[in-house]
C-alpha cells in the first residue's frame, strides 16, 4: 500500500518535514515513520533552505570546517552549506576559505572507501558528516570510522532530521528531531513489536526513497 504523507505542523524557518506513519523497515531498523527528504536532496530551493538553517545554528557557523562528507544523498544540501559557511561577511569562522565536498563511495564490503586522489581532502582535514536523516546512528558510524581511517578529524555531525541526539558522545546537529514526530519509534528487526503483532510492512526505504510492499 502507498504510504500516505503529510507534512507536520513545525517549521523551521523555510523548511517544512514531510513524514508518513506505518511499518518500514531500513537496513538497520525497522520504524513506525518515514521521513521523506527527497525535495531537500533533490531541490535547489529546498537545498538552499536547509543549508540556511544550518549555518545560522550555532554549533555549526563556530565549526573550522575543511571538508563536508555527504552521505545520504545530500550533495545539494552540502554545496549550499559551503556556500553559506564561506560567505565573505557571514557569521562563520569558514567565510572567505576553501570547503572541500565528499559523497559517500561504498566498497563491495559496505564500508566507505576514496580513492588515492581524494585522501587529501580528508587526510589532517576537519570533516563534517552532513546526513539526510539519522535514526540508529549506523551510518554515521560507517562516516566517522572512514574519516579516522583516512587520517582526518570528525568535528561535527549534521542532520535535517535526528532520532538522537549526539552518536559516541558527539552532539547531532538537526533541525528537527523526535519531539517533532509524536511517538516516532525505532526498533532492531529482531525486537520489532509490530512484526511480533504481524503486522505487514508498507515498505523498505533506504537513502533513494522507499519501495511500497
Amino acid at each position: 500500500m502507498e504510504p500516505r504523507f503529510f507534512k507536520i505542523p513545525v517549521c523551521v524557518g523555510d523548511v517544512s518535514l514531510r513524514v508518513a506513519q506505518g511499518h518500514f523497515a531500513t537496513r538497520n531498523s525497522h520504524t513506525n515513520y518515514f521521513v521523506d527528504v527527497t525535495n531537500q536532496q533533490s531541490s535547489l530551493r529546498e537545498a538552499e533552505a536547509v543549508a540556511q538553517q544550518l549555518a545560522q545554528l550555532n554549533l555549526t557557523h563556530n565549526l573550522m570546517v575543511d571538508t563536508i562528507l555527504c552521505m545520504d544523498g545530500t550533495r545539494v544540501i552540502g554545496t549550499c552549506l559551503a556556500q553559506r559557511l564561506t560567505q565573505s561577511g557571514y557569521r562563520s569562522i569558514n567565510a572567505g576559505k576553501e570547503i572541500y565536498l565528499l559523497r559517500e563511495n561504498v566498497g563491495r564490503d559496505g564500508k566507505l572507501i576514496f580513492r588515492d586522489n581524494a585522501r587529501f581532502m580528508l587526510e589532517e582535514k576537519n570533516v563534517l558528516i552532513l546526513l539526510a536523516s539519522v535514526t540508529t546512528g549506523g551510518t554515521v558510524r560507517k562516516g566517522i570510522e572512514c574519516v579516522q581511517y583516512y587520517k582526518g578529524n570528525v568535528v561535527g555531525i549534521a542532520a535535517i532530521y535526528s532520532h538522537l541526539k549526539e552518536v559516541d558522545g558527539m552532539p547531532v546537529i538537526s533541525l528537527f528531531d523526535t519531539n517533532d514526530l509524536p511517538g516516532y519509534a525505532s526498533y532492531s528487526p529482531e525486537t520489532c513489536p509490530m512484526c511480533a503483532q504481524r503486522e505487514e510492512l508498507d515498505a523498505v526505504v533506504d537513502k533513494f526513497g522507499y519501495a511500497a510492499l
